[in-house]
């Protein structure tokens, strides 16, 4: 794409020029894409995706002396490991320490690819989920929904979650964050930090009623696309499960609640349960960002603490293996499927929920 006509001068005019572009169009020129603009310029979609977006005062960066390399420097790669397990030191941040002290131009996917293979990650916790004014407003117009509901009401809700278990939890995952209160909490907990060297994990979604658990683990090699999530969760498994009578106190009465990920909230997604007569909180009902109003959160959390028990008490030659997290993930949901006194627990704590969500107006809560 570049060839030899690549060097600094050439790459600033090329990163003004994606700016200049993605402007256009922004402004009107709809023909404009990443592809239109990788044409004209001579470049990767890569380098178009990674400066269109930015802004013309970071087009000057000197990176006069550094040119793409195959590999880091090992400077660059002691700057990397000293920065993993820090807070606030993501891969573009690291990205700009490398290229200020080592003039070595490096992309947030080096860094990030290194990271993996490395088993390395930012120290990522989310002191408390952010929440926009719509996503307040949100949440207290649920309050008000709900606030006539009784406790029948509430035992036909079906809450559902899909989440990733590591052979070796470590929350900092982009799939199981931390969730602190504040970042003081767990800072010293080395658990957080250190993580085994691409360690395999087993996606799975989970879904229940007052009366018993529904597990699925997810095909290896799939991604929760909205078509996998429509074909392979639903129609084969969530759609027979809620309607039938020994899974739920009534066919006719049972909600649906999901956690609002793009494979749920996409529109074919929600046609697919308006055509199959599923109730269930539509995007215009279920806010957005509600991990304290999703109770199979919950359950997500005792399935991981269990199996982290079961990894750990494993001899050390099988502790790391795909195999035996599977086994041991099956087994744990195994024993949980019919556990209705947990079930009816979790739902039951709706109205609490509510309330802290009220008196909290919209914003967080502790659970």
């Amino acid at each position: 794409m570049a060839g030899t006509y690549d060097i600094e001068e050439q790459r600033v005019i090329d990163r003004i020029s994606c700016i200049a572009f993605r402007e256009a169009r922004d402004a009107s020129a709809t023909f404009i894409d990443r592809n239109w603009i990788a044409d004209k310029v001579h470049r990767s979609i890569r380098f178009i995706t990674d400066w269109w977006q930015k802004s013309y005062d970071q087009c000057f960066a000197d990176y006069s002396n550094a040119s793409r390399k195959l590999k880091l420097l090992q400077a660059s790669q002691d700057i990397i490991r000293e920065a993993s397990g820090r807070q606030g030191k993501s891969c573009s941040v690291v990205a700009k320490k490398i290229a200020e002290k080592q003039k070595e131009y490096v992309t947030r996917r080096t860094i990030n690819n290194y990271r993996h293979g490395e088993g390395l990650k930012p120290f990522h916790v989310i002191p408390k989920p952010v929440k926009s004014e719509t996503h307040i407003s949100d949440r207290l117009w649920l309050c008000d929904w709900l606030k006539d509901w009784t406790e029948e009401d509430i035992l036909h809700l079906a809450p559902s979650d899909e989440f990733y278990v590591w052979v070796v939890r470590r929350p900092n995952y982009q799939n199981d964050r931390v969730w602190a209160k504040s970042v003081d909490d767990i800072e010293e907990d080395e658990r957080y930090r250190k993580i085994v060297k691409n360690q395999p994990c087993i996606g799975i979604f989970v879904i229940f009623t007052a009366r018993r658990l529904h597990w699925v683990i997810k095909d290896k090699g799939e991604s929760w696309t909205g078509q996998y999530f429509r074909d392979i969760i639903l129609t084969e498994q969530v759609l027979p499960f809620l309607k039938n009578e020994e899974n739920v106190i009534d066919p006719d009465e049972v909600i649906f609640i999901h956690d609002k990920a793009p494979c749920m909230r996409a529109y074919p997604t929600q046609h697919l349960l308006q055509d199959n007569d599923i109730k269930f909180w539509g995007n215009d009902i279920w806010p957005g960002n509600p991990p304290d109003l999703n109770v199979a959160e919950h359950i997500g959390t005792i399935i991981k603490d269990e199996v982290e028990k079961k990894m750990l008490s494993e001899t050390r030659d099988s502790r790391y293996l795909e195999e035996t997290l599977k086994m041991h993930l099956s087994d744990v949901l195994t024993n949980m499927e019919t556990d209705s006194d947990l079930f009816e627990t979790l739902l039951c704590s709706y109205p609490s929920r509510l309330r802290a969500v009220k008196n909290a107006n919209g914003r967080h809560t502790d659970y």
